[in-house]
Formats: structure tokens, sequence, C-alpha cells
């Protein structure tokens, strides 16, 4: 079963989750029944928080976490390319679908953007639309400004 436990960040509320010693979740917002879990802090979920808040803080732009996401090899390899965004900077839904080789699949690339698990780790705050417009964020688009924003202004 997995373990989750809740922080209070800039962010609001974030929930980490980790099984088997892997951070699979984080979650904006309050625990909910939907996602079973036992409320319990772990080493690694310390860990993961310890890497967020620094991250939160700008002193860190790399996370070093073992991660485990369960998604389709077309998931696997939006979520792979997301990680290739470099901090501070964006890309687009179609910039994605290029990068993974199939430029058709901008909406399934919003798709997959939209069930990553591991947001802020795993940077999908980090793709706007072709028009440079903010689009979707799991955690609420003021959050994905919030996001974006602050790693504009540490981007040194």
């Amino acid at each position: 079963m997995k373990s989750i436990w809740f922080y209070d960040t800039d962010l609001g509320k974030i929930g980490i989750a980790e099984e088997k010693g892997f951070i699979t979740d984080i979650i904006f917002g309050e625990y909910s029944a939907d996602f079973p879990a036992e409320e319990r802090e772990t080493p690694l979920i310390k860990e993961a928080y310890r890497q967020i808040d620094l991250y939160l803080k700008g002193k860190l732009r790399e996370f070093d976490l073992p991660l485990y996401q369960q998604g389709t090899a077309f998931q696997e390899k939006v979520w792979n390319a997301l990680r290739e965004i470099p901090y501070g900077e964006t890309r687009s839904y179609k910039d994605i679908a290029v990068a993974i080789g199939n430029e058709k699949a901008t909406r399934a690339v919003g798709s997959a953007n939209n069930k990553n698990s591991l947001p802020i780790v795993i940077p999908c705050h980090r793709v706007i639309g072709a028009d440079g417009k903010l689009v979707g964020y799991g955690g609420g688009l003021n959050i994905k400004e919030f996001l974006l924003s602050f790693e504009s202004s540490n981007k040194r």
C-alpha cells in the first residue's frame, strides 16, 4: 500500500506518496479518500519534500529521487520529454509532440501531460499553448503561473 504525507508549501498543501521505495504521486490539496494510501511520513517522502522545499527556495533545479509512474508507452515518452525541458524554459504541446517523433499528437501530448502524477518533479508546468498562453494544469493555472514566473525570475 502507498504511504502519503502532506506538507504546507508556498503552493499550498501538497501530498507526496511513496510505494515500494519510489515516489509515485504529488498531489495538490487535501487528502481524498479516492486516493487509497496510509497517512505516514517515510524517510523517502521526507527527502522528496526536502528537495521540493529547496526547489521552492530557488536552491534546487533538478530532482534526484527514485520515481515510478504507471502509464502507456506513449505517456512515458511524453513524461521523459518533459524532463528534458530546461529549468526556466517552456515548450509547446506541439514541441513535445515533435520531440517524441509524432508531430500530429498534440492533443495526446496534452492528455499525457494531464496524467502526470509527479508534477513539479516532472515539469509539466513548463508546457504551454503554441500561442504562448497557459493552458491546463492539474494544480490550477494559478500554480502553473506561479511556477513559471518563479523559475523565470530565478534563472541565472
